[in-house]
């Protein structure tokens, strides 16, 4: 029901809702056009949805996994760099692989983490997550970078390459 049906026990007088008494009536033509007009709206907005939604679904994958699996997880990164414009680029986004120990619900996963991780919490959102695909040739040798509790990491340097000393004249 309405709030003006609620507040007045009738329905609102708009040229959708007028009573149609006889058709002769300037107003009948009016109520009519105005009929038309929505239907052709509400047809309109169905086309663009659906087309929007076909879209959407072709982009759209949905991921599952199985207790056993391995997966990636991404990290979010928090930098420490003077020049925002610089670097990013080549920072690690995903650690692991890891295995997935427990499906938690439709979209938790929990898996299990190295024993430098026992403080972080090991339930993810598979949002988090990204498949492995096992290689026999591919040997992962990087360590992961050091990360807090909410996954971020601070970007620090490993080394500096070049170095300019300016010797001021007194």
């Amino acid at each position: 029901m309405a709030p003006y049906e609620a507040l007045y026990g009738r329905k609102c007088r708009s040229p959708l809702h007028w009573e149609i008494d006889d058709q002769s009536s300037p107003k009948v033509d009016l109520v009519q056009e105005a009929m038309e007009k929505v239907k052709l709206i509400k047809e309109r907005i169905r086309t663009t949805q659906s087309c929007q939604k076909s879209y959407v679904d072709k982009r759209r994958k949905d991921l599952e996994f199985e207790a056993g699996d391995e997966v990636f997880l991404r990290l979010l990164p928090r930098k420490k760099l003077i020049n925002p414009k610089k670097g990013g680029k080549l920072s690690p986004r995903y650690i692991g692989p890891y295995k997935i120990l427990q499906r938690i619900g439709k979209l938790a996963y929990r898996l299990e983490l190295p024993a430098q991780y026992t403080g972080m919490h090991d339930v993810f959102h598979v949002s988090r997550l990204k498949k492995y695909q096992p290689d026999p040739e591919h040997i992962i040798t990087c360590d992961a970078p050091p990360l807090m509790e909410n996954l971020s990491y601070t970007e620090e340097p490993i080394r500096i390459i070049d170095q300019e000393n300016a010797i001021l004249d007194s």
